[in-house]
């Protein structure tokens, strides 16, 4: 069984996601794609806030606008790693190897296939 509160700990501590961005990834990373309305009521908050968390994210370079109203997350080896570079970026860090990033993207890589192969 995979811990998600661990994996939202690492997207908040490494890539700087607030708690709601990180429980929406980990929601549509593992889950598949998802309407705002959809994200808000698993998650229990308003519409307004899963569309704009969704947007965020997309500019983030976590998710993917499928149509206007469904997002889908990347792969997630793929997006862990870009969401961090994305991040540096921003920080004016400098982008080198980060194993934590890097376990993200195997750990969510099972559940994120299983979703998209129900």
């Amino acid at each position: 069984m995979i811990d998600l509160s661990k994996l939202e700990k690492d997207l908040i501590s490494e890539i700087k996601l607030n708690t709601i961005q990180a429980k929406v990834f980990l929601l549509v990373t593992c889950n598949g794609k998802m309407t705002p309305r959809k994200i808000s009521d698993e998650l229990n908050i308003s519409f307004n806030e899963a569309l704009k968390t969704s947007k965020e994210l997309l500019t983030l370079g976590a998710f993917i606008d499928i149509t206007e109203t469904e997002f889908e997350a990347m792969h997630p080896r793929f997006t862990a790693v870009n969401m961090y570079r994305k991040f540096c970026e921003r920080e004016h860090i400098e982008f080198k190897r980060n194993k934590t990033v890097d376990n993200l993207g195997v750990i969510l890589e099972k559940p994120y296939d299983d979703a998209r192969t129900k």
